[in-house]
C-alpha cells in the first residue's frame, strides 16, 4: 500500500533527545485530557515512555473508545491498527498515525482486490454459502468489511480458537487471511492436520490449487505471513535449549509450526507476558516474537533472564519507523491547532468492519 508521509522539518530531524523529550512532555502537559497516546507492545522504549495505555492493537482500540474524552487519539502503531481505532472511535475524536509509513507488511499481503477474486474464483468450484472468511486484525478495514459482508468475522491472536470453531460451526470451509501460520498453528491445535489445510497463493490461479484441493481443505489459508516472526527456526530453539537445558521457550502463533511444536508455550503477545511474568525468579526464558518486546519483559523482570531466539533480532521495521521525533511533531502540531496524518475510514468501510468486529466480540 502506498503511503505518502512527508519529511519531518529539520527542528525535529535536528534535535537532540533531551530537546525532544521537553517538547513531547510540554505538548503533552497542554493537551491534558483532550490527548490519549497509545503504545503498541512492539513500540521503541523512546515514544512507549509517553504512552497512556500499552497493549495490542485490538485492546487499545477499545481503549479509545471507551475514553471519549479524548479528542487526539495518537495511535503509535501501524496503519491497520490506527484504523480499527478510527472505526470504534467516536465521531468528534481524531486518530492520528505519527508516521503514516508505519504499516504492516503481513497486513499489506491481502488487499481487497485480491481477496474479491478469490472468493469469485472460489465460488465457481464449491459451495461459497459454506465457505466462511476470516482475516486476522492485522488486516486493512477494507478487507474487515468484506468479512462482514460476507458473513464471516475478524480475530485476533488470542481468539483465533474460538473464532475458528464458530465459523466451522456454520460452514465446513474457512478462507483465513492474510497469516498463513495463525490460521495453521490454531488449526492444528483444534485437532486438524495438515491434511485438512492448503495454502492460497494468490498469484496463481486457483490459488495453485486443484478444484479437488479447494473442495476438500476445510482450512484454505492465504499466504501471507510477519516478516518478523517468520524468521524463527527450529534450530533457534535447539540452540536455546543446547545452551539452556532447563529453560523455557514462549512463541507467538504467528511463528512457522515447526518452531510452535518445539515451544513450551504458544500465545499472543499479551499470553506471553504473563507467561514471563509467571515464571519462577532465576528462569531463562527464550521468546519468539518482536525484540522491543523482549527486551521491555528483560528490563522488567531484572530477576529472570529473557532474551530472543533470533540471534540478529530483527525489529519489526515498520513499527519502528516510530520515534520521538514523529511524536513530538505530532503533539505540537495539536498544540498549535494542526491535525497532521489523521486516519479515517470512510462510512460504508466503517460500518461493515464494524459488523466484524463486534461478530468477534460476540464469539467470546
Amino acid at each position: 500500500m502506498l503511503r505518502m508521509q512527508v519529511p519531518l522539518p529539520d527542528r525535529y530531524l535536528r534535535a537532540r533527545p533531551d530537546d525532544l523529550e521537553s517538547w513531547i512532555a510540554a505538548a503533552k502537559a497542554t493537551l491534558g485530557e483532550r490527548l490519549l497516546i497509545l503504545g503498541h507492545h512492539y513500540q521503541r522504549d523512546e515514544v512507549m515512555r509517553w504512552a497512556d495505555a500499552r497493549g495490542d492493537s485490538f485492546r487499545l482500540s477499545q481503549l479509545a473508545a471507551a475514553n471519549t474524552a479524548a479528542e487526539y487519539v495518537v495511535f503509535c502503531g501501524v496503519h491497520f491498527m490506527a484504523e480499527s481505532a478510527d472505526i470504534l472511535t467516536a465521531a468528534h475524536q481524531q486518530v492520528v498515525l505519527p508516521d503514516l509509513n508505519a504499516g504492516c507488511s503481513m497486513a499489506d499481503m491481502a488487499d481487497l482486490d485480491s481477496v474479491e477474486e478469490a472468493w469469485e474464483a472460489l465460488e465457481a468450484v464449491i459451495d461459497i454459502e459454506r465457505l466462511v472468511p476470516i482475516t486476522y486484525m492485522n488486516s486493512s478495514a477494507a478487507l474487515k468489511a468484506f468479512v462482514g459482508r460476507a458473513g464471516g468475522s475478524v480475530c485476533t491472536s488470542t481468539n483465533a480458537r474460538a473464532v475458528l470453531e464458530w465459523a466451522l460451526g456454520r460452514g465446513d470451509k474457512v478462507l483465513f487471511f492474510p497469516d498463513q501460520h495463525l490460521g495453521r498453528n490454531t488449526g492444528l491445535a483444534m485437532g486438524y492436520d495438515h491434511a485438512d489445510m492448503a495454502l492460497w497463493n494468490p498469484r496463481r490461479d486457483l490459488g495453485g490449487l486443484s478444484d479437488a484441493e479447494c473442495k476438500s481443505a476445510t482450512f484454505l489459508l492465504w499466504k501471507g505471513h510477519c516478516s518478523v516472526h517468520q524468521r524463527f527456526t527450529p534450530e533457534q530453539v535447539a540452540a536455546f535449549r543446547a545452551s539452556h537445558p532447563d529453560g523455557i521457550v514462549l512463541a507467538h502463533p504467528e511463528t512457522p509450526y515447526e518452531v510452535c511444536a518445539l515451544a513450551d508455550a504458544v500465545g499472543s503477545t499479551d499470553a506471553i507476558i504473563r507467561a514471563v511474568e509467571a515464571a519462577p525468579p532465576g528462569s531463562t526464558i527464550g521468546v519468539a516474537t518482536e525484540i522491543h518486546l523482549v527486551q521491555r519483559l528483560a528490563a522488567e523482570h531484572p530477576d529472570r533472564t529473557v532474551v530472543s531466539l533470533d540471534p540478529i533480532v530483527c525489529p519489526c521495521s515498520t513499527m519502528f519507523r516510530i520515534d520521538a521525533a514523529h511524536l513530538a511533531w505530532i503533539l505540537e502540531g495539536l498544540v498549535g491547532g494542526e491535525v497532521r496524518n489523521r486516519i479515517t475510514v470512510d462510512a460504508d468501510t466503517a460500518r461493515w468492519a464494524k459488523v466484524a468486529l463486534e461478530r468477534m466480540l460476540s464469539i467470546v
